[in-house]
């Protein structure tokens, strides 16, 4: 794990105390306290946290889901407000403000694509389907079941492949996402494959570790998209068929890094945790 700090920005411990936060549960039902999000970062205006999968981000319906990471941060650092999001399932960096003014900034830095995200997941990847690493990129193979809907989205830059899909909500089967040319909200993601980190358990043979960049920010789009080229990633219980979901015991999709300018003072901050996978 790494960052950098901006220039005059005071630099405070990663979780400092503070009194609890009305309105914020204190504890869970049986009375122990949360543990204090992990944080990478922190100063006046920001901090930047992991989030293990699992957590939710905001709470959800019921008072079974009212425990999430927002919530725990707000007992470590008052004010504290989202940005934007991950899945439950995925686990990595999360950016959040800590006043008003630092969360328009952030929001609009989002908004005009101004920070950049990257992800590691493990996909699905028949023998022959993928790219090497060291090869000319091409599109991987489309599977005949996806191919009417997706031959024409890939596209190759370099390394780094285009998936051009647009996504809309399945109102059938909410939350879930689909590819709809007609419905559907532009949505790009870039991806290529990765090595293997080097702690790696080996998903190998039948996967591929991939980074993923998502160009705009649709719900589920880096899942949605990598099912619909006929990768879908390992443990991923909305997208992936049974085989693939049961490959893994959780969603192998990880927010490793994400860069950004500093709200207040505009020098530019960068952060990077490696995947737990």
């Amino acid at each position: 794990m790494n960052g950098s700090a901006p220039d005059g920005a005071a630099v405070h411990p990663a979780a400092p105390a503070a009194p609890s936060v009305p309105d914020m549960p204190a504890a869970s039902e049986g009375g122990v306290q949360p543990p204090a999000p992990e944080c990478l970062y922190a100063d006046e205006d920001l901090i930047v946290l992991a989030k293990p999968s699992g957590l939710l981000c905001v709470p959800g319906r019921g008072p079974d889901k009212q425990d999430c990471l927002s919530a725990r941060a707000a007992l470590h650092w008052p004010g504290a407000c989202v940005v934007h999001r991950l899945d439950q399932a995925t686990s990595g960096l999360l950016l959040m403000a800590l006043h008003a003014g630092a969360q328009r900034a952030l929001g609009h830095a989002f908004a005009t694509r101004q920070v950049h995200k990257r992800y590691v997941a493990v996909v699905h990847a028949a023998p022959g389907s993928a790219p090497a690493e060291s090869a000319p990129a091409t599109p991987p193979v489309i599977t005949p079941a996806h191919a009417p809907a997706c031959a024409q989205a890939l596209v190759t830059e370099g390394h780094w492949h285009s998936i051009d899909l647009p996504i809309a909500a399945d109102w059938e089967q909410r939350p879930l996402r689909v590819v709809d040319r007609r419905h559907g909200k532009p949505s790009l993601t870039r991806w290529r494959p990765a090595p293997a980190a080097g702690d790696s358990p080996g998903w190998a043979p039948g996967t591929l570790r991939v980074l993923l960049e998502p160009v705009t920010g649709r719900t589920h789009q880096l899942r949605v998209h990598m099912a619909a080229i006929g990768h879908p990633i390992l443990g991923d219980a909305l997208y992936a068929p049974p085989c693939v979901q049961a490959r893994a015991p959780r969603l192998l999709l990880h927010a490793q890094q994400i860069a950004f300018a500093h709200p207040r003072t505009g020098a530019p901050l960068s952060f990077h945790l490696p995947a737990p996978f």
